[in-house]
């Protein structure tokens, strides 16, 4: 018996190199592509084979070329396309929500309502200096009991923002609250408290906005041109961020000379505009002396 199956062993072996050979000499003659011999194996019938889903019209649209009207465009037109879209799909998400509301949606109306509270904690730009801010023709003249409202809501988001603490600060709450301004702002352009919440804006871009210095001078500056009494020590701040932020001495020079004859009412800012007028002069005349030495001695 044992030697029968030892047989049969030995057989099946030599079958099994025989196959081996043959598929190797077949590998050698097909330059070792094995596309062409196991081709019908894989094939896969015409019959299942599925069109790939075409992608949805939103994502067709971010690969979509630049738009045809705005070949050639300026950045004036770029900001204008980019806020006129904005504010469509602000719109576009609000009409949404209510639509889901109407309809008893309660999940999806609360998608869409999270994602307009989202919103509300991200800072759009207007990217022009001139959009940024508004014109400086404006006057803080009159008491409007709404331009209050907001006002305080304004400084409410501010304290629980962590106003006054930039370490622990939630920039998110700044955000609204830079919004609450800028709502009083524009809807109540003669209200006594424009400059107020001027100010107020020019301390959030300030402190609490990443590299906002820019904008926050303007703010502080339309403190002061809207209410040229304004309670605020903004010529000071604008001249602490041009000084120290901006490395624009010559602008802060000019302002802290303005401190010192029109904000006095905060004698330790006072005190520090002498010092840096003094500083500021000193230098401007050392430096100047320096490029005469150096152009006196130029060959």
């Amino acid at each position: 018996m044992y030697a029968k199956n030892t047989r049969t062993t030995r057989r099946a072996l030599k079958i099994s190199a025989t196959i081996v050979v043959l598929g190797g000499g077949l590998l050698v003659a097909t330059g070792c592509k094995t596309d062409g011999i196991f081709a019908d194996r894989h094939k896969v019938p015409k019959t299942l084979l599925v069109d790939r889903p075409s992608d949805p019209p939103h994502v067709k649209a971010m690969r979509a070329p630049l738009d045809s009207h705005l070949a050639g465009a300026q950045e004036a037109d770029y900001v204008e396309e980019v806020l006129t879209n904005r504010a469509r799909y602000h719109r576009s998400l609000e009409q949404l929500r209510a639509y889901y509301e109407s309809r008893g949606y309660a999940t999806k109306e609360q998608w869409a309502r999270y994602e307009l509270d989202g919103l509300k904690n991200v800072k759009a730009f207007r990217y022009m200096a001139d959009a940024e801010v508004p014109t400086k023709a404006l006057r803080a003249s009159e008491s409007i009991s709404e331009a209050d409202a907001l006002y305080d809501k304004g400084l409410e988001l501010m304290r629980r923002g962590g106003h006054g603490v930039p370490i622990l600060y939630r920039e998110n709450l700044m955000v609204q609250a830079s919004k609450v301004f800028q709502e009083l702002v524009e809807r109540f352009p003669s209200s006594d408290k424009i400059d107020d919440a001027a100010f107020m804006l020019g301390e959030i871009h300030k402190e609490y906005l990443p590299d906002q210095e820019p904008i926050a001078v303007k703010w502080y500056e339309r403190a002061w041109t809207w209410n040229p009494d304004s309670p605020h020590p903004a010529r000071f701040q604008a001249a602490v961020v041009y000084d120290y932020r901006l490395h624009n001495r010559d602008r802060a020079l000019e302002l802290y000379q303005e401190v010192v004859q029109k904000e006095t009412a905060v004698q330790s800012n006072v005190r520090f505009a002498m010092r840096r007028i003094g500083e500021l002069t000193e230098g401007n005349k050392t430096e100047a002396a320096t490029t005469r030495v150096s152009r006196a001695t130029e060959p």
